[in-house]
């Protein structure tokens, strides 16, 4: 089955279930069905083709997730974009890609270009006929998966109906996503983990309402609270808001689950979130590339602090050296999966070493302990080597992220004509350089030690929540 034909069966087995609340406007299944039908039509008429690339850069409303299944419906192949971006942005994307029309917000300046579509008000109007085309099938490609693009232009796979319900069958399994949810959306519907998370939800016959992802973290409890939100998305960055606010523990009384993921918690961030925000906190290691890898129960927050879980249903995960040989537990080497919601290529772009024999490689290191659960070291490409000597930057930054005072903190490798490199450390918060290396020599082996260290006001990150190394160590090269 496609993505959209499991919502012929919602709307007549569960018509009148809330399907969709968006503010005010509340859409059961039946209508919401009716509602792909209309857009789906709607698409056509504009000569929107099974097979093309479609871009969407639209708001995060109710007719950004009726776009997406009746894309899906019609076989058109969506291609995410941000509606903020300026016109320049949207274009090049575009071009990259091959997208034969773009879907923009009526009044959005970049309107105009063949095949580039401003959108009315009202334009996903119901429709009593039916859109169907035998021709796309579980098969059929539905979302180009992009990378959040922190350096140069994104890349992602060309992924199947198929493969993103096999996304969805990880939600539903280990994270327990159910029919009789309500999922609060609060993260952008361009961005992988809100969209996902809410075609997922829909998808089950479960309840998905929209916030808005600029929302303050007390509105967005309040908003939890009246709708009676059981499931939450959230990442790192959002959760650190919501922990710096003087909310009311717990601030989510309602959530049967608060998904993170992005990149990983400190174990200290996971225990104040439980205590604070919710006691049913599930960290999520994921990829563009392939959904879901690993997940860390509520439970094994406390008991495998410093893990991101065990390897997901159906999800692989083997941990080799760089001759692509399986290391035993406990040894640091490469990461590398496999799933059947596991992209195999780049769609227009070389994969260079990520794709090997059918597992996919995310640059990342780890190790596997004896019990199954997998630990991160960093990412491979922001190891530091020192006079030869591998630093993983997630070692140092654990002691860093355990001072009173530090509120955030990442390294990095610097240039050093003597040894290559240097462990750089870049700190937010309130503490003396002195009790920073006080710390450390306690802590780390003498190589480990930052040889410089930065106070910052922030921690520049990305979408996911990935702090932007390259601009730190930029702004020593600036200074």
């Amino acid at each position: 089955m496609t993505l959209d034909g499991v919502f012929r069966l919602h709307a007549r087995t569960r018509p009148d279930k809330m399907a969709l609340i968006d503010g005010d406007r509340r859409f059961g299944f039946a209508t919401l069905d009716r509602m792909i039908d209309g857009a789906a039509h709607h698409l056509a008429a504009r000569g929107i083709r099974r097979g093309e690339i479609v871009g969407v850069a639209l708001h995060d409303s109710a007719e950004h997730l009726v776009t997406l299944l009746a894309l899906a419906r019609l076989g058109g192949v969506v291609l995410p974009m941000d509606c903020r971006w300026q016109p320049a942005e949207k274009q090049n994307l575009a071009s990259q890609f091959g997208a034969a029309h773009v879907l923009l917000e009526a009044g959005d300046s970049a309107a105009g270009a063949p095949g580039w579509h401003a959108l009315p008000p009202g334009w996903a109007a119901e429709s009593s006929k039916p859109y169907h085309d035998a021709e796309v099938t579980a098969e059929s490609p539905f979302v180009l998966s992009l990378s959040s693009g922190t350096t140069g232009m994104p890349k992602g796979p060309l992924a199947s109906h198929q493969r993103f319900e096999n996304r969805f069958m990880v939600y539903w399994i280990n994270l327990g996503l159910n029919a009789h949810d309500t999922y609060v959306n609060a993260t952008p519907l361009y961005f992988g983990g809100g969209r996902g998370f809410s075609l997922a939800m829909l998808h089950c016959g479960g309840t998905v309402s929209l916030i808005s992802p600029r929302a303050g973290m007390r509105e967005l409890a309040e908003h939890v609270a009246d709708v009676g939100g059981t499931a939450l998305f959230l990442v790192p960055t959002q959760i650190r808001r919501a922990l710096q606010e003087d909310l009311p523990a717990p601030a989510f009384p309602s959530l049967r689950v608060l998904i993170s993921s992005g990149s990983a918690l400190h174990p200290d961030e996971r225990l104040a979130i439980q205590q604070r925000l919710t006691p049913n906190l599930f960290e999520m290691y994921s990829s563009t590339e392939g959904g879901g890898i690993s997940v860390l129960s509520p439970a094994d927050c406390a008991l495998h602090g410093d893990s991101v879980g065990r390897p997901a249903f159906r999800v692989q995960v083997e941990i080799v050296d760089e001759q692509h040989a399986p290391l035993p537990p406990g040894e640091v080497g490469r990461l590398r999966y496999r799933s059947p919601a596991s992209a195999t290529e780049y769609y227009r772009a070389e994969g260079g070493d990520a794709f090997r024999d059918g597992w996919f490689y995310p640059g990342d290191l780890a190790r596997m302990g004896p019990d199954g659960f997998l630990f991160l070291a960093g990412r491979a490409k922001d190891m530091v080597i020192r006079g030869g000597i591998n630093i993983y930057p997630q070692d140092i930054e654990r002691v860093l992220l355990d001072l009173p005072g530090v509120r955030d903190a990442c390294v990095a490798g610097i240039p050093a004509a003597e040894m290559g490199e240097e462990v750089a450390a870049f700190i937010v918060g309130e503490i003396t350089e002195q009790a920073v290396r006080d710390a450390c020599r306690a802590r780390l082996a003498p190589y480990k030690v930052p040889k410089l260290i930065s106070f910052v006001p922030e921690i520049p990150r990305n979408g996911a929540g990935k702090a932007l190394k390259p601009q730190l160590v930029a702004t020593l090269a600036a200074g």
